[in-house]
């Protein structure tokens, strides 16, 4: 059964329950009204006949008057003996009425209304002992039919169920239409979804034109969010796939051509066995970093939190840079101030060393690269500037993304040794420590990474944290 037949049958349910309470509450209410307005004729009637009532001497009954009652309505006076002394005037003398209305109370000694049945016929009676001196003197019993009431509640039972039966029919068509309207865009989502599976296209998104904030809408909205990270992350893997083949390609079409030359020459080359070493080496550090990002990925990497002293890690990382560049590049260390940071020694090692090395490979011979460590409020920033070819304005939002390259901002080294891998490590790894990365690039003129740690304001607890990637790198737009 489908939701909106569900949905149908609920509002049915719930409304034909509702017009059935709200029948019998009506059906009560009207009722005892009526009930209670034959009451009150039949005390008018009674308090009328007691009115003109007197008791003379002998003890009979003398009626000082004539008495109008309502019509319908017949009273009887019994006295002591249970003799019948008075009677209304409406009531046929030869009438079965000239027996007690209410047989079972004509020696009640309280006042009682009782429904009673004579000859088939539903009556209202209501008795009334009569006392004079607090003696018992006889009893007045008034009554009056219950066959207008019958018909009324009759009436009524009918026009209920009547009302009732309409009512809940046009509520199922109403409820029905309104489902299937309300529900319209779930077919949709279900229908592009189809499409989707069938085409295999995530970029389709789903149409809706209602409001963003019902639950339909926000379903939607969730749904399309949902179906554009999927998009991504399948354009993001199918790029992944491509950049780690034609990594891959690359080192082992090197090897393979220099075994076949060894294999033609037999005999064994020295230059053929250095290029395959390098390979073999640029092949190690590709499935090491890998490793290190899937690591990360899952929270398995560890992340040993100590207070550190980031300025002498950056000296340290300045002798091997220096190294490095061998005088092809000026590397040098501007302002550098004390700073005390919590985290992983090694990890923010790597991401100083792996910024300067990648300012130093991008550099002219010639340029000069430039590293500064300062304090800014509660931060520590380490900024490494270059005077390079620059990063073109639309590869910036990309260049953390690991193996993008662009034109000019994330190309291989002409040593060959570049994977577009470290600055994807070293953003993961400074976000884990509370920090941020970003990067300033003007063409021709350089580029500059900003790097911004929280400083240790007391010792760091001796604790080893898992370093998560929790999300992917921000994007940018300038």
């Amino acid at each position: 059964m489908s939701l909106r037949a569900r949905l149908t049958i609920i509002y049915t349910t719930v409304l034909g329950a509702v017009l059935v309470l709200f029948g019998l509450a009506v059906y009560g209410l009207i009722s005892t009204v009526l009930v209670r307005q034959i009451d009150d004729s039949l005390q008018r009637a009674a308090g009328d006949f007691i009115f003109v009532a007197r008791v003379d001497e002998n003890g009979r009954f003398v009626f000082t008057q004539q008495v109008s009652l309502d019509s319908g309505v017949f009273v009887q006076v019994w006295d002591s003996e249970n003799n019948l002394v008075a009677i209304s005037q409406s009531t046929d003398p030869g009438s079965r009425l000239r027996q007690p209305l209410d047989a079972d109370n004509l020696t009640s000694t309280d006042v009682v209304f009782a429904n009673v049945e004579i000859s088939g016929t539903q009556f209202r009676v209501l008795t009334v002992p009569l006392n004079t001196n607090e003696m018992p003197i006889g009893v007045l019993q008034a009554g009056t039919s219950l066959n207008i009431i019958g018909a009324v509640r009759t009436d009524l039972i009918q026009f209920l169920l009547v009302l009732s039966a309409v009512a809940t029919v046009l509520a199922g068509l109403i409820g029905l239409a309104i489902a299937r309207r309300a529900l319209a865009p779930l077919g949709t989502v279900t229908e592009t979804a189809l499409q989707i599976t069938r085409a295999d296209d995530l970029s389709r998104r789903i149409p809706y034109s209602g409001s963003p904030d019902d639950e339909v809408g926000r379903l939607i909205i969730a749904f399309n969010d949902t179906l554009a990270r999927l998009d991504k992350l399948f354009t993001t893997q199918r790029r992944f796939i491509a950049d780690i083949g034609h990594e891959l390609r690359t080192p082992l079409t090197v090897m393979r051509g220099n075994l076949d030359l060894m294999h033609r020459t037999d005999k064994k080359d020295p230059e053929s066995i250095q290029s395959i070493e390098m390979e073999v080496d640029r092949l190690t550090r590709l499935v090491e970093d890998l490793l290190l990002l899937a690591q990360a990925e899952v929270g398995k990497l560890p992340l040993d939190r100590r207070q550190i002293e980031l300025d002498t890690v950056l000296l340290e990382v300045f002798a091997q840079i220096r190294v490095l560049a061998g005088g092809r590049v000026d590397v040098k260390i501007g302002e550098i101030d004390q700073v005390l940071v919590c985290g992983d020694r090694d990890r923010l090692k790597q991401v100083a060393l792996n910024l300067l090395a990648n300012a130093v490979k991008y550099t002219p011979e010639g340029g000069a690269v430039r590293a500064d460590l300062s304090k800014d409020g509660t931060w520590a920033v380490l900024s490494v500037q270059d005077n390079g070819p620059g990063i073109p304005e639309e590869d910036l939002p990309h260049i953390f993304e690991r193996f993008y390259r662009g034109d000019k901002a994330r190309h291989r080294g002409s040593d060959g040794t570049g994977f577009g891998l470290g600055l994807s490590i070293a953003y993961w790894i400074v976000r884990n420590h509370g920090g941020e990365i970003t990067v300033d690039s003007k063409i021709g003129k350089g580029t500059t990474f900003h790097l911004r740690l929280p400083l240790a304001d007391e010792d760091c607890p001796e604790q080893t944290k898992d370093l998560r990637l929790t999300a992917p790198p921000p994007e940018r737009t300038s």
